[in-house]
């Protein structure tokens, strides 16, 4: 219909807004998380683990300029969904201060990141593997019922939006650098062996209760600004051996997903395909009002752990995030979420 992505996505601010307003409840009763750092709100504060994003730059363009723990400058695309969702505010990081009594009727976040699918992802990054989340998760089962009673608490539980983001760690942080892995599986087997995991994982989750339930698809990792440095030999634009591997962890995505969704009876089950749109606002920026979409705007370094993320000494941090895709070298800012 030729609306444009800022149109239309003021277009459904307006549509959820009029929604929430006229019934004063959002669409769904919680919001709940699982994964790495695509969802991570502040999680991995609270644990010992390299991969931190409580201090600045990070979170210079959130609410109070405050870094959260959130991996970006301002929002990230789960904040977009509360906020279009009708939530007045966001569920809390499972293991901070604010995850108790009242606050947890809208839900809660156990994503970490540095996190996996593969458990040995989450050990190497010292993050909060996805069976610890999990166990996270009953425990919440529990503090919800004592708050609210077992039925409104299993009311909750059934009809809340689950959201799981998690992958990207797997093959940026593990395969591609492991030999123990690159030379004895192929990216396509690897793809399998995770994708196995992520079906095992919902269906946890779907015993426990859960029926809707969204899985973010993997990002164009030959796209992201570290993999261009590391592994890109100076050539121009994405490395496409890693797009290549990407879209094959999709393809199995999708189709498992697909046979999940025909196998439990009530389960609404969605892939969230951020591979194509992230593809195109890299390779056609200006199309999305984008003029940078190459390095991250906190300017990482150029060498081991310190090409992945902003640190308090980056250097020549952009002023205006809005012009660049990406935040830091894997993770796409606020605006980029957005789209």
């Amino acid at each position: 219909m030729g609306i444009k992505t800022k149109e239309a996505f003021a277009f459904i601010y307006a549509l959820a807004f009029a929604i929430t307003t006229a019934n004063a409840q959002p669409l769904v009763p919680a919001l709940i998380a699982f994964g790495d750092s695509a969802v991570d709100v502040g999680n991995n504060n609270y644990i010992r683990t390299f991969f931190k994003a409580n201090h600045p730059p990070y979170g210079r363009d959130f609410t109070g300029h405050q870094a959260t723990g959130r991996f970006c400058n301002g929002k990230l695309a789960t904040d977009f969904t509360a906020d279009i969702l009708g939530f007045a505010s966001y569920p809390p990081a499972y293991l901070s201060p604010q995850a108790s009594g009242k606050n947890l009727l809208t839900g809660a976040n156990f994503g970490s990141a540095g996190a996996g699918y593969d458990e040995k992802t989450s050990f190497i990054n010292q993050a909060i593997s996805l069976s610890q989340q999990f166990k996270y998760f009953k425990e919440y089962q529990n503090k919800l019922e004592k708050v609210t009673g077992k039925i409104q608490a299993a009311s909750i539980i059934r009809d809340a939006l689950y959201v799981m983001g998690a992958g990207d760690a797997d093959f940026l942080q593990n395969y591609y650098f492991n030999p123990k892995l690159n030379k004895v599986y192929t990216p396509a087997q690897y793809s399998s062996y995770l994708v196995s995991i992520f079906s095992n994982f919902l269906k946890e989750l779907y015993g426990l209760g859960a029926r809707r339930i969204g899985v973010i698809s993997l990002s164009p990792l030959g796209c992201l600004p570290a993999v261009r440095t590391l592994f890109g030999s100076h050539q121009c634009g994405c490395v496409a051996k890693m797009n290549i591997d990407a879209q094959e962890f999709n393809k199995k995505l999708n189709s498992t997903a697909s046979h999940l969704q025909k196998q439990l009876p009530g389960l609404k089950l969605a892939v969230f395909d951020i591979f194509k749109p992230l593809y195109d606002v890299v390779n056609f920026p200006s199309k999305h009002g984008f003029t940078e979409a190459s390095r991250g705007c906190c300017r990482t370094g150029t060498v081991g752990k310190t090409v992945f993320l902003c640190n308090l000494k980056s250097p020549g941090t952009c002023r205006n995030a809005t012009q660049y895709v990406f935040w830091d070298g894997v993770h796409p800012t606020e605006a980029a979420n957005q789209v």
